[in-house]
């Protein structure tokens, strides 16, 4: 595949580079075909993705919807039948201005305005659309063999909701259709395993209009939650760390001395109490650091291990809720550890086999980003290298392949965030690790050295699941509702064959809710071939108990199996001690 770069060079596009190149390309052959369409039409930014392309436009009056899409796709089709050669030249900036005047294109030109002075401003053209880009592209639109557009957004101008709302069409491409068929098969899967479908259907959990993003856990919601989280005190006790509960609201100064309040005060609700701003903490951080400080500590104490599940909440814009992915208030499996500077490979060593830990026992693989100085931080120079220094010491230490992400962390301090694949090869980025030297200088925290010196700790952010909410969704379509049995919000159905066998369903309904089995008794007036069909398909429960006459007459049980299908048959002893087996280790 041949692509023409900004300097007017064809080459062969490296491998690595050719689905940016092909997704690159069709956002222009797809904004070609939407002024085409729509003459009115104005374009702000359209990149390629990881995932995909989009372009967003100003429509004016025009309002798309997804039955529009199609007219979209075959006019795209046609512009790559033309085989339009794509053409590139530099202009000089006042040229470049007039240009897009003239074309009526008022957000490149206002996009011109933000370059540096000294910026080259290239154009590529296919056919009798111009569009101001960097490249590199295909060298004719024919290239473009498979692509479809998938879906209808908004989005505000430079992302700014201060600015317009434009519409944001998004669609992939690949280098085949083969490629593309792999993608809708994956596509309709995943719609298939949609965590709020599964959700719903298995009443773990609910939004409302009255709270926006603001989720509704359900028993069996909740049930799956605190085996979440009773996993996560199991194995955080087992590594030496302490739990702590911070309160949910704080006054400003807390949140100008941590630093949020001019680094992230738009994301931060408030309130007012006495007449005092308070916020709404975002993260759990600055209380952990108030625990550190309300005592004296010396380097014996250290390293200190401190988590907490709090409870944090964020604003985020209504139009970018999603399920339980994207939400205003979720539970953060936090844990700050205080620590001297020699124990920093030693403690990021131990956070990361924690997360494996972790990540291992759900089946998932990830991959690991280097996460470096965002442009809005806070703190010195010497101390961002020092902490940068400090994790790429550690993963090399771990002998853990990382790439990097510059200008990614935290405003605090740099990170090292792990990304999870799913059994789709979707990815996830959920664990993270933050070194902090900031947060300690802030709050003038202190220990005192063996010789009698005070120094200041160096402080690690981290979380394993990141949000427990956003955890559970990603769990629920990683199985597909088909949650493992120590973690099913259901673990055992039992289900009586007729009226006469209820008696002893209930002898052994109450025989395993004494056992703390997760257990529920079908005595609705159905066929049994239901009874199995719905708990099976929509409560998706791991075993399902059927008890007929001949269990009776035997004093014996027959156990469905979720995921074999077959039936066995067990004393109620012999069952109940695989079963604690399997809760007990979490298999």
């Amino acid at each position: 595949m041949k692509i023409i770069y900004n300097d007017g060079r064809v080459a062969e596009c490296p491998e690595e580079m050719e689905l940016e190149v092909l997704r690159h390309s069709a956002a222009h052959i797809m904004a070609q075909a939407v002024k085409r369409l729509y003459p009115g039409a104005h374009f702000a930014y359209g990149p390629a993705t990881e995932k995909g392309f989009h372009y967003d436009i100003d429509l004016g009056d025009v309002k798309l919807s997804d039955e529009d899409l199609p007219a979209i796709e075959a006019e795209m089709q046609k512009i790559v039948k033309e085989n339009l050669p794509f053409k590139v030249y530099p202009l000089p900036r006042d040229e470049a201005v007039k240009l897009m005047q003239d074309r009526g294109e008022i957000y490149k030109v206002e996009h011109i305005a933000d370059l540096p002075d000294d910026a080259q401003i290239t154009f590529y053209q296919q056919g009798d659309y111009i569009d101001m880009c960097v490249g590199p592209h295909l060298t004719y639109t024919k290239a473009l063999k498979a692509f479809k557009l998938t879906a209808l957004s908004g989005a505000y101008w430079k992302n700014d909701q201060k600015n317009k709302m434009l519409t944001r069409i998004n669609g992939v491409a690949f280098r085949s259709q083969d490629e593309l068929k792999e993608y809708q098969r994956m596509i309709e899967e995943a719609e298939k395993r949609d965590h709020r479908r599964i959700g719903k259907e298995m009443n773990l959990f609910m939004l409302r209009d009255e709270g926006p993003g603001f989720p509704f856990f359900l028993p069996k919601g909740m049930a799956l939650k605190n085996a979440l989280i009773d996993y996560w005190r199991d194995i955080h006790y087992a590594a030496d760390y302490v739990e702590v509960s911070t309160p949910l609201i704080m006054n400003r100064r807390l949140w100008e001395t941590s630093g949020h309040w001019d680094h992230y005060k738009d994301n931060m609700y408030a309130t007012k109490i006495d007449d005092e701003d308070y916020c709404i903490k975002p993260m759990n951080c600055p209380g952990g650091v108030l625990v550190y400080a309300s005592q004296p500590h010396s380097y014996r104490d250290l390293p200190m291990r401190v988590g907490e599940i709090g409870l944090v909440h964020r604003h985020e814009l209504r139009g970018t809720l999603h399920g339980l992915f994207r939400v205003r208030c979720f539970n953060q499996d936090d844990a700050h550890i205080f620590m001297t500077r020699e124990q920093i490979p030693d403690e990021i060593a131990g956070v990361v086999h924690l997360i494996n830990q972790v990540y291992s026992k759900f089946g998932f693989d990830y991959f690991v980003e280097l996460s470096t100085r965002p442009e809005n931080s806070m703190g010195s120079d010497e101390d961002w290298e020092d902490a940068t220094n400090g994790l790429k010491a550690a993963l090399e230490r771990l002998h853990m392949p990382y790439t990097v992400n510059e200008g990614d962390g935290a405003f605090y301090g740099p990170k090292i965030d792990f990304h999870l694949r799913d059994c789709l090869g979707r990815t996830w980025q959920c664990g993270t690790i933050q070194l902090d030297f900031q947060m300690p200088l802030n709050f003038q925290l202190e220990y005192t050295a063996e010789d009698g010196s005070k120094k200041r700790p160096i402080m690690i952010h981290r979380v394993c699941f990141g949000s427990i909410e956003r955890f559970i969704g990603i769990l629920t379509e990683h199985f597909a509702g088909k949650f493992p049995t120590w973690l099913a919000p259901l673990q055992v159905k039992v289900l009586p064959v007729s009226d006469k066998s209820m008696d002893y369903a209930r002898k052994v309904y109450q025989f395993f809710k004494d056992q703390r089995v997760r257990v529920e008794l079908d005595d609705r007036n159905e066929k049994i071939g239901y009874k199995i069909r719905y708990a099976r398909q929509i409560d998706r429960v791991p075993y399902m108990i059927i008890i007929g006459e001949k269990e009776i007459a035997e004093g014996n049980i027959s156990v469905r199996d979720r995921e074999t299908d077959q039936t066995a048959v067990y004393s109620l002893a012999d069952f109940s001690a695989k079963l604690e087996k399997e809760i007990r280790e979490r298999i």
